[in-house]
């Protein structure tokens, strides 16, 4: 597939719940493509996981072609043992990318909150009132990484405005 020079992949990392997004700007507004949740057994070795995901990006690469990929830095200050793992969702997803040929935009927390509301000290649920509000979300049920994820490509369509 040619790539589409207005559609973002976006990622909520996590290795049991990876959160994505593939979002895309059409006649100046916002529009959600396709988003899901990609979940892995904590029963599989790690390794294994990350070939689950893996995997999972690929076939999403291919499907959507987007141009570009967006991410979300994450921050942790208490398990070290999840931030490594997470860390290492993240180099595969920023592999994968750069193998694709996509530019990838990262995103902190911070900049993700005040592209969404407008609030840098917003909490979670703030967040995730204001994503239906700015594109339209097809009604089922949504875990929190997906919501995030979509966030994380609004923020990307947000601060990349005049390259895509």
């Amino acid at each position: 597939m040619q790539p589409n020079k207005n559609r973002v992949l976006a990622f909520d990392p996590g290795f049991e719940r990876l959160g994505v997004a593939v979002v895309e700007k059409v006649q100046g507004k916002e529009q959600l493509i396709h988003s899901d949740c990609i979940r892995t057994s904590a029963s599989l070795p790690f390794a294994e996981r990350l070939l689950i995901l893996g995997r999972a990006v690929e076939e999403l690469i291919a499907q959507w072609g987007p141009s570009c990929a967006a991410l979300e830095n994450v921050f942790f200050e208490k398990n070290a043992k999840t931030a490594m793992d997470v860390a290492a969702v993240r180099g595969m997803l920023l592999y994968l990318a750069a193998e694709a040929g996509l530019v990838v935009y990262e995103y902190t927390p911070l900049q993700v909150k005040v592209a969404i509301t407008g609030y840098g000290q917003s909490n979670k649920s703030a967040v995730g009132m204001m994503v239906p509000r700015l594109v339209s979300i097809p009604a089922k049920k949504r875990l929190d990484d997906e919501i995030d994820a979509i966030a994380v490509g609004l923020t990307c369509l947000a601060s990349v405005r005049s390259t895509l």
